[in-house]
């Protein structure tokens, strides 16, 4: 077994072999999506895809969509730091897909047609509607691109021996170029075969990893928990460790259930990709394939988190950059040296990419086509001036998205994820149920729901600890807020779900009750096709 002191977290490893196998991906990728970008004819391959791929193979792209660096980096550390309450994220990731599988996800594709925007307005005014859920759209985008950018500084700088802050800006400043190369690149086509290459090795590699760790404890969960244990302590296999202290973690914890659960049917980087498959039937096989991989992965977790805190020790992972994003690369490195760290930081960073990626295509088709085209131009825009919008947009999207990241530095990847999921469940999923099972449901309501979820989640995240006012920690110095030495905040919980996603749905509700607007002959088409997927192929503009 390799050991690996305090002192030296910053050097694991090869930084020559890890950067080589990493730039292997790379070009690798790079040489599929220029392959692919060729077949990019028309709006409908930028967006969509051609709407050519297969339910397994959307599966697997939906799998390598949300598998998210929070879901490596961010759980296996948080399960292998807080032990029980760690592994809660997984739960709750997991069980938030069987809200978007059976409630939003067949329907969605037969109503829409590259975006989210496109179901929300179908039966209401076009233009606030659209305005609103393209604000909503950048917010959520903004919120998980920091999450990526932040493990990418963490991931990279372990990597390559960088300990130092503008070494770690750096970082995140190259992945973002890379991720502007890939949209501009490859579309919605190019972005897909990424996420599905990378979606197969991330599950390989967590299997791998999985197997090797036991391997270490005779096979044997129990005794891995134990050994967990005995290096962490009980805390870690009871409920606690970071939920429970007191009353005010007691609510953070529903308050971040609640953000985990119903937030991935209101994520519109995932909505999105129902729109890559030709009928509703393959829609739903996608969505069957996609839950599947992800429960597989996220009960692979469990092993990862616990096998780091057995393994490479709480110690060691606080010290090292990215802190608690660091346990999967750290326990890779204990498990099988430089090779399998380099190996699995790849695939990591490679998770890391293909997410902005897929984030940077879905925040960009909304400013081109629920902005640009159906607001600004009324509709009359063609579908080369489309995505000739979409492209600078992803230029604009990349330099916010580096901007945010690097402020992001140091923060836990998984709870930053959670704050995006509270943003798009205070302000996405009140209107989508609302709009595909309301039938008063109208304009008013729509806009009152989007912008109240949104501004009340935004403005309780802006005024938490998140953000300002957390105690500096002894260890580092430091405190666990994004802003050092300042502190303006008045909302005791990090997450506001619990606050802003009631308000979502009451405002969609007292929106619409006090506004006549009712569109009845609109509400019988977007019933008949949401549930029986007439008129949706190749859906039609409206």
């Amino acid at each position: 077994m390799n050991t690996l002191s305090v002192q030296t977290a910053a050097t694991v490893g090869s930084p020559a072999l890890n950067i080589g196998i990493f730039l292997l991906f790379v070009a690798f990728t790079l040489y599929i999506v220029l392959r692919v970008s060729r077949t990019n004819r028309s709006a409908t391959d930028f967006y969509a895809g051609g709407r050519a791929f297969s339910g397994r193979q959307n599966g697997i792209a939906i799998a390598g969509d949300y598998l998210s660096a929070a879901s490596f980096l961010g759980i296996a550390g948080a399960i292998a730091l807080t032990g029980y309450d760690g592994f809660l994220y997984s739960i709750g990731f997991l069980v938030a897909w069987l809200i978007a599988l059976l409630l939003v996800a067949e329907l969605l594709r037969n109503v829409g047609k590259y975006t989210m925007a496109d179901v929300l307005s179908f039966r209401l005014k076009q233009r606030p509607v659209r305005m609103a859920a393209a604000i909503s759209t950048l917010a959520v985008s903004f919120f998980y691109l920091l999450a990526q950018m932040a493990g990418a500084g963490g991931l990279v700088a372990l990597l390559l021996g960088i300990d130092g802050a503008v070494g770690q800006r750096i970082v995140v400043i190259a992945v973002g170029v890379l991720m502007i190369v890939y949209v501009l690149v490859g579309g919605m086509k190019g972005t897909t075969w990424v996420q599905m290459i990378k979606a197969t090795l991330l599950i390989i590699g967590v299997f791998v990893m999985s197997v090797w760790t036991l391997g270490k404890f005779g096979l044997n969960l129990s005794s891995l928990l134990g050994g967990a244990a005995d290096a962490g302590g009980d805390k870690l296999l009871n409920p606690g460790a970071k939920y429970g202290k007191d009353t005010t973690t007691k609510i953070d914890f529903i308050s971040l259930s609640l953000a985990l659960v119903l937030g991935t049917a209101g994520l519109p980087h995932v909505l999105m990709r129902f729109y890559t498959v030709p009928s509703a039937k393959e829609a739903r096989r996608s969505g069957v394939w996609a839950i599947w991989l992800i429960g597989i992965f996220y009960l692979l977790t469990l092993v990862i988190g616990y096998g780091a805190a057995a393994l490479v020790g709480s110690e060691k992972i606080n010290a090292a950059p990215g802190k608690a994003n660091s346990a999967a690369p750290l326990l890779a490195f204990e498990l099988g040296g430089t090779v399998l760290l380099g190996i699995i930081a790849g695939i990591a960073f490679a998770t890391i990419l293909a997410v902005v990626a897929g984030l940077t295509i879905t925040a960009s088709a909304s400013l081109s086509h629920d902005v640009y085209n159906s607001v600004i131009k009324k509709g009359t825009a063609t579908p080369e001036e489309e995505v000739k919008v979409a492209r600078l947009s992803a230029l604009a999207l990349g330099a916010v998205a580096i901007i945010g990241g690097i402020f992001a530095i140091g923060q836990n990847v998984a709870f930053l994820v959670a704050l995006a999921f509270a943003v798009a469940a205070s302000a996405n999923l009140p209107t989508i149920l609302y709009s595909l099972f309301w039938k008063r449901f109208n304009t008013r309501g729509a806009v009152w729901s989007i912008y109240g979820g949104l501004i009340s989640a935004v403005t309780l995240i802006i005024f938490s600890p998140v953000v300002s006012g957390k105690p500096v920690v002894a260890a580092t110095g430091k405190s666990e807020s994004m802003l050092q030495g300042v502190d303006f905040h008045w909302f005791p919980l990090d997450n506001p779900g619990i606050i802003s996603i009631p308000i979502g749905f009451f405002l969609g509700w007292l929106g619409t009750v006090t506004s006549k607007e009712h569109n009845e002959a609109k509400w019988a088409e977007l019933e008949v096709r949401s549930l029986t997927g007439v008129g949706a192929e190749g859906a039609v503009d409206h």
